[in-house]
């Protein structure tokens, strides 16, 4: 039995749920990977899985020893990859979780940049507003957007601070006015996002705080959803500076109040395990920091 690969079986039977699925992930069969699993636990002398017709669960020592795992495959890869690639070009496939508005809108700022400074990584990209379980997942790293995170057992690192700005179409400006003061936003259309429930906290340049609620015509659970209802001029909406810097640099869309802002969000990395960051990850993790820092200073169109 070669026990590294019977190891990566296990653990991708782990992080993918079944049989089948570990399989497709490491490009072989659904025999393979059992016989693999069979051997492994005769060989040490314990059952791993609990599994039945519909479910896997792994027993005690099947969690431990799935850690352990996740920290030996982890570091042979670290090391395979400083002996054997040379450290400005990390390789390899890395799996990300990314929230929409990174993976939809703002991609086009530094997706390209990315894949031209590291032509031997491949990009996995899986777009998704909830926090997956990043271990089930399979993924090597997230990002979030949100206010300050909250304790959990990942690993965070923060890439950047970004206000959130109210913006709108000129065409939606054309036709009903640019507000000039908080009371004026309230004769509106201010587009609900879900997620800040019923109002929109705003805060002037000297620290002025205000509460505007929103309209009641239009409600969104998608960020998505709402840059689209935005763009086709229904109304006033808030997003991150870093969100909309495109659009705005193109006058597709306009500050409104550019005197408050609603919030600040919080850029972050996470990472499932306080180990060693492979270089793919940390390769990411450096571009995006670099990049994010660059749009702050205003350098439009230039690579991280």
């Amino acid at each position: 039995m070669d026990q590294l690969s019977a190891m990566r079986a296990y653990r991708s039977i782990i992080e993918s749920g079944s049989f089948t699925q570990a399989a497709e992930r490491l490009g072989t069969t659904h025999t393979s990977v059992s016989r693999q699993l069979g051997q492994l636990e005769t060989q040490l002398g314990v059952r791993l899985l609990n599994r039945n017709s519909r479910h896997l669960t792994a027993t005690e020592a099947g969690a431990q020893y799935y850690r352990d795992c996740v920290d030996i495959l982890d570091r042979i890869d670290a090391a395979r990859q400083r002996l054997n690639v040379d450290p400005e070009l990390p390789s390899g496939v890395l799996r990300l979780s990314l929230p929409h508005a990174i993976g939809a809108l703002e991609l086009g700022q530094w997706l390209p940049g990315f894949m031209q400074r590291h032509p031997k990584i491949d990009l996995d990209l899986s777009c998704d507003d909830r926090m997956v379980d990043l271990v089930k997942g399979g993924f090597d790293m997230a990002i979030r957007i949100s206010g300050p995170l909250a304790d959990s057992s990942l690993v965070a690192r923060e890439l950047a601070v970004s206000e959130r700005v109210l913006v709108a179409t000129p065409q939606y400006v054309a036709h009903r006015g640019l507000p000039r003061s908080i009371d004026d936003l309230q004769q509106h259309s201010l587009l609900a996002y879900a997620a800040d429930g019923p109002a929109l906290q705003l805060t002037s340049n000297s620290g002025e705080e205000a509460e505007v609620k929103f309209g009641t015509r239009l409600r969104l659970d998608s960020i998505l959803a709402l840059h689209a209802a935005v763009m086709a001029g229904q109304g006033i909406a808030a997003f991150t500076f870093l969100t909309v810097r495109d659009d705005l640099a193109a006058g597709r869309l306009l500050r409104v109040l550019p005197q408050h802002h609603a919030g600040q969000r919080r850029y972050f990395a996470l990472y499932p395990h306080a180990r060693q960051l492979t270089p793919k990850v940390r390769a990411f993790t450096e571009y995006m920091r670099a990049h994010y820092a660059m749009v702050r200073q205003g350098l439009v169109g230039k690579s991280a």
